[in-house]
């Protein structure tokens, strides 16, 4: 059976540069960075190279990457290194449509008497900066707002927000994992970005936090002096060499225009279908990402169906990959519960090809009739 990756918003596959990248460190840089001999400086560089591959991606001075395990550690990162800056403050203001990587450590701040405000969305799942200005207080702190949803693919107005956070002397922060090698980064705008490498075709376990040069990052995990104190233990060297790699690829060139001519074509034919729609079609999106509900079905069904055909989709975000409540950003969004259920996630990359979407339409139509003729409300 010939095999479809169509979930790319959950991992990529390893572009050839990145594996090639990361072997050649596994046998040449087996060093610790750490260690003042020529072996510790073979790997010291190659961490060093990488990080300038991940500045010269956003556009910064390489002093203001911080490498991580991923996106979920970055966001933990900002989160306690704004909080921790500014104690005497403990309003924090966010969304309902963030990754749980931003929701779980914004709950464990309310349970020590942060209060967390939740901006609303509207119907594409989008917040107007004009709620954000009105949010703000005297005593808020931060500011944690995505730079695109990783189940909708929606693009928030980030230099809206940052421009708003600027003026009130708050400190903003960026989930900017689903834009990383997609769109342009707007890290000028931000005083946190979280991005992670194995969401543009690096490898999983690397990441990095942008901090902008007046902004605090406070260690999280410590007993060590890598990474200018802000993050300790031994560096993952060809994790991380992995990561540089994918920052050139995507400096290089992010496909936007052929892979928004793939999406428009795929969703023209997905709303043939019937009881069909797409999710926040007239918003801002990334080029690679549809979101579509069906009425009366189940979306773990649907997927699940395409699996058997040899066609990998998603329901919602990996780590709720199994859960049967409807998506938590969906329901912010007000999309109705006959369709809510419904919903799966096609997400493409530079790998996808046009004979792939028509082997997805030729079995999605006979897979959403099953699913939803075996749909129990």
């Amino acid at each position: 059976m010939q095999r479809i990756y169509l979930d790319n918003n959950a991992t990529t596959r390893p572009a050839d540069e990145v594996v090639e990248a990361m072997l050649a460190c596994l046998r040449d840089c087996f060093g610790n960075p750490s260690s003042p001999h020529f072996f510790g400086e073979q790997a010291r560089a190659a961490v060093e190279e990488a990080r300038r591959a991940a500045a010269a991606m956003l556009g910064c001075p390489p002093s203001r990457i911080t490498l991580t395990s991923g996106g979920s550690e970055a966001n933990n990162l900002a989160i306690t290194s704004a909080a921790a800056a500014r104690p005497e403050k403990r309003h924090i203001i966010s969304s309902p449509v963030e990754h749980d990587s931003v929701l779980k450590p914004l709950a464990r701040l309310a349970e020590q008497g942060y209060e967390v405000e939740f901006l609303p969305v509207d119907g594409n799942g989008m917040i107007d900066p004009t709620d954000l200005e009105r949010a703000i207080r005297p005593d808020t702190v931060l500011v944690s707002l995505m730079g695109a949803n990783n189940e909708t693919g929606v693009v928030s107005p980030v230099e809206e927000f940052g421009r708003v956070c600027r003026e009130r002397g708050v400190l903003y922060h960026c989930d900017a994992v689903q834009m990383a090698g997609k769109v342009e980064l707007p890290a000028a705008a931000c005083d946190y970005l979280s991005i992670s490498a194995h969401k543009f075709h690096g490898p999983k376990g690397a990441g990095l936090l942008y901090s902008g040069r007046r902004v605090p990052v406070a260690p999280m995990i410590t007993g060590g002096g890598q990474e200018g104190g802000r993050r300790a233990g031994t560096e993952n060297v060809p994790a991380i060499a992995g990561l540089g790699a994918a920052c050139r690829l995507a400096a290089n060139g992010l496909e936007k225009k052929r892979l928004t001519a793939m999406r428009t074509r795929l969703e023209a034919e997905l709303k043939k279908i019937p009881g069909a729609f797409i999710v926040a079609e007239e918003a801002p999106r990334l080029p690679n990402t549809v979101n579509v509900c069906f009425r009366h079905a189940s979306g773990a069904g649907i997927a699940q169906e395409l699996d058997a055909r040899g066609i990998a989709v998603s329901t919602q975000a990996a780590c709720h990959s199994g859960d049967i409540d409807p998506s938590h950003v969906l329901v912010a969004m007000g999309v109705p519960e006959e369709y809510s259920h419904g919903s799966i996630r096609i997400s493409l990359s530079r790998y996808s090809r046009d004979e792939e979407i028509d082997a997805l339409l030729a079995a999605l139509t006979a897979a959403a009739a099953k699913a939803a003729a075996n749909f129990t409300p």
